[in-house]
């Protein structure tokens, strides 16, 4: 049986080049405090025994720990993942994350922390004690949660918030949630609808609120109303079902809604199908998300597609370079497209008259 090749080791390199592992170390750290001569020496024992770098070599110089940690709320993720609704925020959190993170030597790890519990400090200080993490990704809501904000940063730790504008240390990106609101409601307005609705999500996000904005914004400069064409939902099915029933059967219902999320979106189809609506024939949908579901139902759905892969590789190399760059001034915004499919047409009015 022939015997397996053992695997080369940061102890073999330094027995080679006659140094400590600590040098070791710094050279593949690319440390400043290395003498041209020994980085030619340990490179060439590197490259002769065909050594691959392992984080615990990374890490043995002591100044960094080549790990960026994302965190993402528990109990939604918990629930998205068990109840396979389809939704992909972690796996494009995780696409561009990752990719990034490798490209630099780094590696991303995702840690699950409850939004709404009374142990948030505590959960944060075991994750943090334990990983000692170079920087930290937050995502909504704890981008936004003061607790988590003013521990990372009495920790020094670099920090990205994404979906956050407020004013304090990190770095600040957004997915153009407005713009987006705004521009999916010009292409319902462009079809000819003028009754359009809303769904929109939890006041806890503040982007929930920003779509809102940007909705209100077409069709004010488009001269529409939207009094008592806004519902709410917290993004999950439910909600948004909840939310378009109240919506479709106003005495003057609106003939296009947006939701803010996939979930609420499919709601909205089935609260049309319900009331014997056919989309796009009788309703017009526009879902903020583009998650694959989205694009197998029946008709396919409108939708905002956030960049959310984009964003999340933005955010680890800001945090990356922050130990030699200076921050960016001001927000980030990455913005992202309206992919569109078939459930946006004129309304039915508009349709009645061109047939006619």
């Amino acid at each position: 049986m022939a015997r397996r090749r053992q695997s080369v080791t940061i102890k073999h390199v330094a027995a080679d080049a006659g140094v400590s592992l600590q040098t070791v170390s710094r050279v593949i750290n690319n440390e400043p405090n290395v003498r041209p001569a020994m980085k030619e020496r340990v490179q060439a024992s590197i490259d002769r025994l065909g050594y691959t770098p392992s984080i615990a070599a990374q890490r043995m110089s002591g100044s960094r720990s080549y790990l960026i940690m994302a965190l993402n709320d528990r109990e939604r993720t918990l629930a998205d993942w068990r109840e396979r609704r389809g939704t992909d925020w972690v796996d494009q959190m995780l696409l561009g994350g990752m990719l990034t993170c490798a490209e630099h030597g780094y590696r991303m790890i995702v840690e699950l922390i409850d939004t709404h519990s009374d142990h948030v400090e505590r959960e944060l200080n075991a994750a943090l004690t334990a990983l000692q993490p170079d920087g930290v990704v937050l995502t909504p809501p704890h981008s936004e949660d003061p607790l988590i904000v003013g521990l990372l940063a009495e920790r020094s730790i670099p920090f990205a918030r994404i979906g956050s504008i407020a004013p304090g240390p990190g770095f600040a990106l957004t997915m153009g949630d407005k713009g987006h609101a705004e521009n999916a409601t010009r292409h319902l307005i462009e079809l000819g609808h003028t009754r359009i609705g809303m769904i929109a999500g939890p006041d806890a996000y503040s982007l929930s609120g920003w779509r809102v904005d940007g909705w209100r914004k077409a069709l004010k400069d488009a001269d529409l109303a939207c009094e008592g064409l806004c519902g709410v939902g917290d993004f999950g099915f439910d909600s948004g079902l909840e939310a378009a029933r109240t919506l479709l059967t106003q005495d003057d219902p609106p003939t296009a809604i947006i939701a803010s999320s996939d979930q609420m979106a499919l709601a909205a189809l089935d609260a049309a199908r319900e009331l014997g609506l056919v989309v796009p024939r009788d309703l017009s949908l526009i879902s903020f998300d583009n998650t694959p579901i989205v694009r197998f139902t029946d008709p396919p759905l409108t939708a905002v597609d956030q960049p959310i892969a984009e964003t999340i590789s933005r955010a680890v190399e800001l945090i990356i370079r922050s130990r030699r760059d200076a921050a960016p001034d001001g927000v980030i915004d990455i913005e992202g497209t309206l992919e569109e499919r078939g459930s946006t047409a004129p309304p039915p009015h508009l349709r009645r008259i061109k047939r006619a």
